[in-house]
């Protein structure tokens, strides 16, 4: 297992949002709480790269005097390094989302009637089903098989491979790519597209759409990106010039009050809101390349 550092603060809700943006260059996985009593969060990032502590200490400080708050004392520290796969696999469930049923190895029992079964044991690669994030992406996805035909598809920032899976159940025609920046989460999606017998996905390691492969299956007519909201908003033009007229792209790894900051920036690029969806804190948003005319 990687080494992997912790970041903690907490700060007034107001705040949050411009102490997020101070750290955005570190590129962690944040997470926020709900506000207390007291109207403060409880705000936690998580990086894989030890961050400089005065850096932090600076661009929080910075942050916070722009924000008109005290800039707030943080814990930063190694996580110990515990085997979470071992210790939580027998207790996860199956979850349901849409048609799928995301179920892991030690589940026994059969997979409910009508329901795609997809076999994803918990492991260091994003994506089980069980985060908003994953669990609103394989919803989006149910919804547009009803309508949208799809004959090149791209997950990026793929981790466990469930969205490429999702799509290659969903269109068995489909060309589908997944993509992750991540060497160990490639891996795991390999290992993914075996067990779930899919062998025609196609796994790579690629940061952003920086992989000539990328380039030469484009363009697509859909792109699934659940990554975070500094990275989408980074990618935006990029998603924009890898869609086919047409195509859609399904956006999430972003928290509701980051919608704007990340709606604006692919309008800009001339990508068109068609829906959105919210699962407690989080944002799925469904955006489409206008048709050539």
């Amino acid at each position: 297992m990687s080494a992997i550092y912790r970041l903690s603060l907490k700060a007034p809700a107001a705040a949050a949002e411009i102490l997020e943006s101070a750290l955005a260059a570190l590129e962690g996985a944040l997470a926020t709480d709900l506000p207390d009593a007291d109207g403060r969060v409880r705000m936690t990032w998580y990086f894989g790269d030890e961050p400089d502590r005065a850096w932090v200490t600076a661009r929080l400080v910075a942050a916070s005097l722009a924000a008109g708050v005290a800039a707030p004392d943080f814990e930063l520290g190694l996580l110990p390094e515990i085997d979470w796969v071992a210790e939580s696999q027998a207790e996860l469930q199956p979850i349901r989302a849409g048609r799928f049923w995301v179920h892991g190895s030690h589940v026994t029992e059969p997979p409910p009637g009508g329901s795609i079964p997809l076999l994803i044991d918990a492991n260091l690669a994003f994506g089980t089903g069980r985060h908003e994030t994953t669990y609103g992406c394989l919803v989006a996805l149910c919804e547009l098989a009803r309508r949208v035909r799809v004959g090149r598809a791209l997950d990026l920032g793929c981790g466990s491979a469930v969205l490429a899976l999702a799509i290659a159940k969903l269109w068995p025609a489909a060309q589908v790519l997944a993509a992750d920046i991540d060497p160990s989460a490639v891996e795991v999606a390999a290992g993914n597209v075996r067990a779930n017998g899919a062998p025609w996905i196609e796994t790579l390691g690629a940061t952003g759409y920086a992989h000539p492969r990328l380039r030469a299956a484009a363009p697509y007519d859909l792109i699934v990106a659940n990554i975070l909201a500094g990275p989408l908003c980074r990618l935006a033009l990029d998603t924009a010039r890898h869609l086919a007229p047409g195509g859609l792209v399904v956006l999430s790894g972003l928290l509701i009050r980051q919608e704007r900051r990340v709606l604006a920036r692919h309008r800009a690029v001339g990508l068109q809101l068609v829906a959105r969806r919210h699962f407690n804190e989080w944002s799925v948003l469904l955006l489409q390349k206008p048709s050539a005319r």
